[in-house]
């Protein structure tokens, strides 16, 4: 869906347009040079997406962000934040909180080797086709960051009709 005339994913993408690889788990086009791939079986839930994207990343990358596609404010400066709140830790991931100190899940980054660790003991325990988020990241330390710059948050997403209203009058 389009926030101010632009689509989401174009939106997140942009975001990380510095990092590489670049995939995309889902059935939405995307630009040259963008690796996509759907979860197995479609439709199994975001533990399941992840796990489709990750098959597709080398084992060498340090860090991957794991992006909801719907995020129309995320920029590239909010990914450095988050980037730079995991590399001056310890933490397994950091991720953003809203003002309800809830864990915003598709909006953090992770360290490679623990986040793939994880999928693996959720693939052998529970198994990953509608496994939740919560679960994935349930034995992952992570480092909450509170979002404190002006204007709309990186990790508002648009879920409903009334989010996407939302987010187009914040885009005015």
């Amino acid at each position: 869906m389009p926030v101010a005339g632009h689509r989401m994913l174009d939106r997140v993408l942009r975001a990380v347009r510095e990092a590489a690889p670049i995939v995309v788990v889902g059935s939405l086009p995307v630009p040259t040079g963008v690796r996509a791939t759907l979860e197995d079986p479609a439709g199994s839930g975001p533990a399941a997406a992840t796990a489709a994207g990750f098959a597709l990343l080398p084992h060498d990358v340090p860090a991957v962000a794991l992006l909801a596609a719907d995020l129309p404010f995320l920029t590239a400066s909010a990914v450095a934040h988050l980037r730079h709140e995991l590399d001056t830790s310890t933490v397994d991931g950091a991720l953003y909180v809203d003002g309800g100190a809830r864990r915003q899940l598709l909006c953090g980054v992770w360290r490679t080797a623990a986040l793939r660790a994880a999928l693996d003991r959720l693939a052998t325990g529970r198994g990953l086709p509608g496994a939740s988020m919560r679960a994935l990241f349930a034995e992952l330390s992570v480092r909450e960051v509170a979002w404190t710059e002006p204007g709309p948050p990186p990790w508002f997403d648009c879920d409903t009709d009334e989010d996407l209203r939302q987010a187009e009058e914040w885009a005015r």
